[in-house]
């Protein structure tokens, strides 16, 4: 592999138009794709094989023209001080308001709370409830100013007005911290590379690789039902790989001309050597990404191939338009060691000798790896304990900032109704083979009326062929509470027992039934999604590395890492710790998804560490060095770089905890903990500690393994082979002993 992207370098930085051209021209037929395309509406959510969603598809069939997929919302009503909402005045402008409300084009209905009994038993509250033809994200912006307006008419008429429900949903804001981590990026990229020229090639080629993946998702949204969280994520994760892959390649091309090689050399051997890491490190994280349609939740797996497209994106821009683009830099572009002028080049250095903070790290580690692997192991333990009190839920109008309509409606119909209120459950009765349907519906209401935690069961409503039914059930518990679940699974133990009797099945659905389901779903799926990931993984590094122990010692470590950022995630958005530092206004349960997704993205990202790192030992190694010069060497040449590169990341990721929506926040947060974990504890403190343990052992291979698997040369022993004319076997001296650094 090592040759062929040799040579792909060199015909990249000779041919440097071309491919310029080649990208130029994919960035701008995607952006053009993007800007004619059709609006995107919001992503189905859909959980196939749950009871949940079977009932969701029963009343689509059954009751057709409801719109069961519709926006909702509930504009709730509160008396002023001392006054009932039923008083004369108050229900004159509660009953316009809702006549106003019922004369939109995309409103299917809107109800009067005085007829649907829908007020509290003190008489100071109630609610009109809207349904619309359309969703949430489709709603034209009439509609949803015709709902804020009327809301507002009814304040003027002295009533307290706040709306719920997802009426008024929007596309989640990054503010402005998105920007400040590309700006702290840069302005490590100048540090790292003491140039603004070779600093601004990462940042160029990311922005061109989010741009073109970018724009073809928002192209491709409507078709394939992209959502845009979509989005949001594949430029959270191609902005820091993107950087992260360049970074690499442009500081080994440095390297290279610091030993006096022409710049067309440089870059083939930069690419060579620097870019099949790269290969590997994105196959891990693709594969990571992709890996999440094991789920079976569509949403999550169209965001896993949708991040997956453009990280692919990233390597080869990092292949090809780095090559080319430093073709263009020339001279501006220095050897390693050398600046800018306007950054203090050409000045004389003081204690040139003098080894770097990478190589003296190295050193330490190598003379004292069992404190350091006990106290990283003990330091990343600690942080992983309150991972243990997980508690995992998906957000509702309760989990919003006290500042939005929807959270004080919210917080008003649990005053006025009681905190189940929140969250209905639709029970759908499926009496199509029953011998008596309207017998059967009555049998289920009184089993669930003698549950325990039901306030109240609505009477049944019918389709028009008599044989299905719906029941609301009002919990006396919050949607997100363990009482609410176990009254939901309580009705579904009912409704085997009422299927045996009557034929009739009992499905159980709602937001909160679907929650829950969601829940189960991805618990479920964590263990054979964490199998095969870090099982295709590990045969992956088993190739790059030709070892057992390294890989194995990698899957450890990220284990080690994403339980610790776990541990993170609870402590700040479920105990609120550290709560208003990250913008966190409620606490609450961590969303359901956000182990899995963790357990996905941090593992693809903490093996472009172990492979950027342990491929330079590994190369040091295959060149004759021992194993304790060799992680020396590794940390000399890489651990600069790769502190760089995950500093770049965690500023990228943070960026996005500046989202108005909690789940792109606890995303944003939890990935750039765990990179700051994975990097700076496990990679730079563990792996040189174990290593150094191991010794040789660390590069054993099996022969009969040895023979079996591909030589992809990953360390450029081929290349080396080209200038040396020999190739140099590792195993040559096997006295050669550890030295002492």
């Amino acid at each position: 592999m090592a040759t062929f992207l040799y040579k792909l370098g060199r015909l990249a930085f000779r041919r440097r138009h071309f491919v310029a051209l080649i990208w130029v021209a994919l960035l701008t037929l995607a952006g053009v794709g993007a800007a004619s395309a059709p609006a995107a509406g919001s992503s189905s959510f859909s959980i196939p094989g749950t009871e949940a969603q079977k009932a969701f598809d029963l009343l689509e069939q059954r009751f057709p023209g409801m719109s069961a997929d519709g926006a909702t919302a509930r504009v709730v009503f509160k008396a002023p001080g001392g006054e009932k909402v039923t008083a004369k005045g108050n229900k004159a402008v509660v009953e316009k308001t809702v006549r106003e409300l019922r004369d939109g084009s995309e409103v299917v209905s809107a109800t009067d709370p005085f007829t649907a009994h829908a007020v509290s038993k003190d008489g100071t509250i109630a609610y009109a409830q809207v349904k619309y033809k359309v969703s949430g994200m489709e709603l034209e912006d009439a509609s949803k100013d015709a709902l804020k307006e009327g809301a507002q008419h009814a304040r003027d008429g002295g009533l307290t007005v706040e709306i719920g429900g997802d009426a008024l949903s929007a596309v989640p804001e990054t503010g402005a911290t998105e920007v400040i981590g590309i700006a702290i990026a840069a302005v490590v990229l100048v540090i790292t590379f003491g140039s603004l020229v070779a600093a601004g090639l990462p940042l160029l080629t990311a922005l061109i690789g989010v741009g073109i993946g970018v724009s073809t998702i928002t192209a491709l949204a409507s078709a394939l039902d992209l959502g845009s969280t979509t989005s949001t994520l594949a430029t959270m994760i191609g902005l820091a790989v993107g950087i992260d892959y360049a970074l690499f390649i442009v500081s080994r091309y440095r390297g290279e001309l610091a030993e006096g090689r022409e710049r067309e050399e440089a870059a083939g051997r930069a690419v060579g050597t620097a870019g099949s890491a790269v290969v590997f490190a994105g196959l891990t994280v693709v594969i990571a990404l992709v890996g999440l349609a094991v789920v079976n939740i569509p949403m999550l797996t169209k965001m896993g191939v949708a991040a997956a497209g453009t990280v692919a994106i990233a390597v080869l821009i990092a292949l090809t338009m780095i090559p080319a683009l430093l073709g263009f830099a020339g001279r501006k572009v220095k050897p390693a060691g050398e600046k800018s002028r306007m950054l203090g080049g050409g000045r004389a250095t003081a204690r040139k000798s003098r080894p770097n903070m990478g190589t003296r790290w190295a050193s330490f580690v190598v003379r004292r790896p069992v404190a350091v692997l006990l106290l990283g192991v003990i330091g990343l333990g600690a942080a992983a304990v309150p991972a243990t009190k997980l508690e995992l839920g998906l957000p509702d109008d309760g989990s919003q900032p006290t500042s939005t309509t929807q959270r004080r409606a919210y917080d008003l119909l649990s005053e006025g109704f009681g905190p189940g209120f929140n969250g209905p459950l639709m029970v759908v009765v499926d009496a199509k083979e029953s011998d008596s349907p309207k017998a059967a519906v009555a049998t289920v209401t009184d089993d669930i009326k003698d549950l325990k935690d039901v306030v109240t069961v609505t009477p049944a409503t019918y389709n028009k062929a008599g044989d299905t039914a719906m029941i609301t059930v009002i919990p006396g518990s919050k949607p997100s509470s363990a009482t609410t679940e176990d009254l939901v699974h309580g009705i579904r133990d009912a409704g085997a027992g009422i299927k045996a009797d009557t034929d009739a099945q009992v499905l159980v659905t709602g937001t909160t039934a679907m929650n829950i389901d969601v829940s189960q779903k991805l618990n479920d799926a964590l263990i054979p999604y964490l199998a095969l990931v870090v099982g295709l993984a590990f045969l992956l590094l088993i190739v790059v590395f030709r070892s057992i122990l390294v890989p194995l010692k990698a899957a450890l470590g990220f284990l080690l890492s994403v339980t610790a950022a776990l541990g993170a995630v609870v402590a700040v958005f479920q105990w609120g710790w550290l709560s208003g530092l990250m913008g966190v206004e409620e606490t609450g349960p961590v969303m359901s998804m956000m182990p899995i997704f963790m357990v996905g993205v941090v593992f693809g990202l903490a093996m472009d560490y172990e492979v950027f790192l342990v491929t330079r030992m590994r190369e040091a190694y295959v060149h004759g060095e021992n194993p304790g010069q060799a992680i020396v060497t590794g940390f000399r040449h890489g651990a600069r770089v790769v502190t760089a590169a995950a500093i770049i990341m965690i500023a990228v990721f943070s960026g996005f905890i500046g989202s108005s929506e909690s789940m792109i926040k606890m995303i944003g947060f939890g990935l750039a903990i765990a990179v700051f974990f994975d990097a700076f504890v496990v990679r730079m403190a563990l792996v040189p500690a174990v290593l150094a343990l191991l010794g040789r052992k660390a590069w054993w291979l099996p022969k009969w393994l040895g023979r079996i698997l591909p030589n992809v040369d990953v360390e450029g022993e081929g290349l080396r082979s080209r200038q040396d004319g020999e190739r140099r076997d590792p195993d040559a001296d096997p006295d050669r002993e550890l030295v002492r650094v």
